[in-house]
């Protein structure tokens, strides 16, 4: 049985990333979703959040509902390791991304022989970056159509948080 991760932050879950999730279960017989934390990067909503998120866009997903999805609590290769995944599944929208991700990629094969694989993204997506979908939704403008259900509802909550505190 062949087990592959999708890792990323998903903060949000975007339907590239969806695209790319459906694809690896097309390549696998499991696909567990590996939801990170990016020490780079403010996250907008809570590790616990995204992983419930993700679960229930998958869920409703008949090509993914199958899919597991998970916490990555440290180092990717070593929650590879814990569910016996065989290869990292990654999507890339251009060259930006893949000069971003082969470093990665040869990080974690060089600590433990995991090998990475590039999708390229369907081209409807290139532009989707969850980055872009936050300051979208932070000035008010429309972002359900680059998320699934739901999740523009999340973000549009999460952002009324932040400004209600601040």
């Amino acid at each position: 049985m062949s087990i592959a991760v999708c890792p990323g932050s998903f903060d949000p879950i975007t339907l590239g990333h969806l695209d790319i999730v459906r694809r690896a279960r097309r390549m696998f017989d499991v696909v567990v979703v590996g939801v990170a934390r990016n020490a780079s990067k403010t996250a907008l909503l809570p590790p616990e959040q995204r992983v419930e998120l993700a679960r229930g866009v998958l869920a409703d997903d008949p090509e993914t509902a199958d899919v597991r999805v998970a916490e990555v609590p440290g180092l990717l290769v070593d929650f590879c390791r814990q569910v016996g995944a065989v290869a990292v599944v990654k999507g890339l929208r251009g060259g930006a991304d893949f000069d971003a991700e082969l470093p990665m990629a040869l990080m974690n094969r060089h600590l433990s022989g995991l090998e990475t694989i590039f999708v390229p993204g369907d081209q409807r997506f290139e532009h989707v970056a969850s980055s872009l979908v936050k300051d979208v939704a932070r000035f008010g403008g429309p972002i359900d159509d680059l998320v699934p259900p739901g999740v523009g509802d999340v973000v549009r909550a999460a952002l009324a948080g932040r400004r209600s505190e601040g």
